[in-house]
């Protein structure tokens, strides 16, 4: 039997995943506003928010490399949280170009991000 997604609650504030640990799940947002940020050479940036029905931290299950950013609750938020075993099943039964694809992707998702933390100002203390 495959393992299927649990529910987890979080408050504005709590810390769902951080920057540089190994992925385990991914989440999808039933209810509520995350925001990512990546730390920069100057600082922390906010790479954006993402809310109901959006996905996040299945890059780092795709390309099994650590997590590209942390996500913060802004909001009370409910995820459905899915494991790797998941993604993985779901991506083994995929078509071979669709597999090389999605991490071609996420690789270009990961480097055009660390070029936008690169160039991007800080505003003075």
């Amino acid at each position: 039997m495959r393992e299927g997604p649990d529910r987890r609650f979080f408050g504005p504030g709590d810390v769902i995943i951080r920057e540089g640990d190994r992925g385990s799940n991914f989440f999808l947002i039933e209810k509520g506003l995350v925001e990512v940020v990546k730390q920069g050479p100057s600082g922390q940036i906010v790479l954006g928010h993402i809310g109901i029905g959006g996905v996040f931290g299945e890059m780092a299950l795709i390309d099994d490399r650590p997590r590209m950013a942390t996500v913060t609750a802004v909001d009370p938020t409910t995820c459905k949280v899915f494991p790797k075993s998941y993604l993985d099943d779901k991506i083994a039964r995929s078509d071979k170009l669709v597999r090389a694809l999605m991490k071609i992707f996420v690789e270009h998702i990961r480097s055009i991000t660390e070029l936008q933390v690169k160039e991007t100002k800080q505003p003075p203390s």
